[in-house]
């Protein structure tokens, strides 16, 4: 059994901990570990391999920690643009053997009961064997108005009778009362012939544009690439819509395996560790009288008096505060920022296939960074149109190129990149290069770099 993991999606209701460059589904919340880590592991029990579907700012995010799981037999599909589950699907499928059974999980969801897990598996993987195509329902706690549900026949076992829209209050608690209703997990097992020929049937213009951009798409060892003319042409839709709720072959089991999608920070503070007075545990908040709040930081102290039920979450470069409940319009905060600034796209830590950079400080005519380029690692050949650089190395050796002119550069030293200077970083020692980069010039945005040879297609 293949595990296919969807990695699409900004997780934009957990901003500013979630942005564009750094979905909350790579983010290190839950014992140093990202969801996408916990997935990988949870699902390595059960399938011989990965199949990751991502588009490639995230894919050398994937690729960074597999390694530190050390986990292997890992492949990958980028796509250039998002259509929906359907098309990564369908791509995904269209590079398995047709008697492949898959299970396609999400990257970022959170299941503690992994005994129960690994039983409602076998089960499904019995079904999907007998061409079914399955879904798991998860057992509801609790009236959820932001999940679709699904509706079981309560005579003919592991049949749907209907898939249900996100619901108000009202009807959300009439299907929690009713016993036969379940949260739409958005996890699937089935035989890869078995959902190309339903995908046919039911979304024909679909299927075979995504036929097409997988037959022109290019292939490097384990990494296929669609091109952006073809994705563009597949119509976007999800396989709910496509496939599962026209197929008569659907089957879902009831799956009691304490999920959650960490969809907000209502259903984060759930599963976060508390302290004696039920907040979260933050080892730099000092709490006065302060209780029930979700508490989030990354560096600074935190000091609370008096408050109760509050969700306060600080990343240096943005701070959120709301009230417990309310979570849900997060995604409103990221609409309106997304109206002037570029919050929402990117820590001051940023994530690069060669090592990392912070923003130290920044403000009109400059910018400084610290900047990590990791052993064996190198930054893009570039240049800057608006900008000059200096590099002063802290600790590594550089190998710095510019302009025709190459050259190691130790601690202590530094070196000048003049605006439209050809130039490059690389590291080849053994032990990272750390060092600080003072920018200075009329314009110091992140797209202000023109690649003249780029490793990673981004750097």
């Amino acid at each position: 059994m293949t595990n296919i993991i969807l990695c699409g999606g900004n997780g934009t209701r957990l901003w500013p901990i979630s942005r564009m460059l750094m979905p909350k589904q790579f983010v290190k919340i839950f014992n140093n570990k990202s969801l996408f880590q916990l997935t990988v592991e949870r699902n390595s029990q059960i399938c011989k391999s990965h199949f990751i579907i991502s588009n490639s700012e995230q894919y050398f995010l994937a690729l960074e920690q597999l390694e530190e799981l050390k986990s292997t037999n890992n492949h990958y599909l980028l796509e250039p643009i998002g259509r929906n589950t359907a098309p990564a699907i369908a791509l995904a499928c269209m590079a398995l053997k047709k008697e492949e059974i898959v299970l396609v999980t999400p990257s970022d969801h959170l299941i503690k009961n992994r005994i129960e897990y690994e039983k409602v598996l076998e089960k499904a993987k019995i079904l999907a064997k007998e061409n079914s195509l399955v879904t798991f329902g998860i057992t509801p706690t609790y009236p959820e108005r932001g999940f679709g549900y699904i509706e079981i026949d309560e005579v003919k076992k592991f049949t749907v009778k209907a898939f249900h829209e996100k619901p108000n209050i009202k009807k959300a608690q009439k299907f929690l009362d009713s016993g036969n209703y379940y949260w739409n997990s958005g996890m699937f097992c089935f035989k890869v012939e078995v959902f190309l020929k339903e995908l046919e049937k039911y979304a024909p213009n679909l299927y075979h544009m995504a036929q097409k951009a997988f037959e022109t798409s290019s292939k490097e060892d384990s990494l296929r690439r669609i091109k952006y003319s073809d994705m563009l042409l597949i119509p976007e839709n999800s396989v709910d819509y496509a496939v599962m709720e026209k197929s008569s072959k659907v089957k879902v089991i009831p799956s009691n395996i304490n999920w959650s999608d960490v969809g907000s920070f209502d259903a984060l503070f759930k599963e976060l560790p508390k302290d004696k007075d039920n907040n979260t545990i933050y080892k730099k908040h000092l709490s006065i009288n302060s209780k029930n709040n979700l508490i989030y930081g990354e560096n600074r102290h935190i000091a609370t008096v008096d408050i109760e039920d509050l969700i306060i979450v600080d990343t240096g470069d943005a701070l959120l505060i709301s009230k417990k409940g309310s979570s849900q319009k997060v995604k409103d905060v990221v609409m309106e920022i997304k109206k002037n600034t570029t919050l929402h796209e990117s820590h001051l830590t940023g994530y690069r296939p060669w090592g990392t950079y912070t923003i130290l400080e920044e403000t009109q005519g400059y910018k400084i960074k610290r900047i990590v380029v990791n052993p064996g690692k190198r930054i893009s050949l570039q240049k800057h149109s608006h900008r000059n650089e200096h590099w002063i190395v802290v600790s590594g050796t550089a190998t710095v190129t510019v302009g025709n002119e190459k050259k190691m550069l130790y601690p202590n030293e530094s070196t000048y990149i003049k605006m439209g200077k050809i130039h490059r970083l690389e590291n080849e020692g053994k032990i990272p290069i750390v060092l600080i980069e003072a920018q200075v010039g009329e314009y110091t945005g992140e797209d202000d770099i023109i690649r003249i040879e780029d490793d990673f297609k981004r750097g």
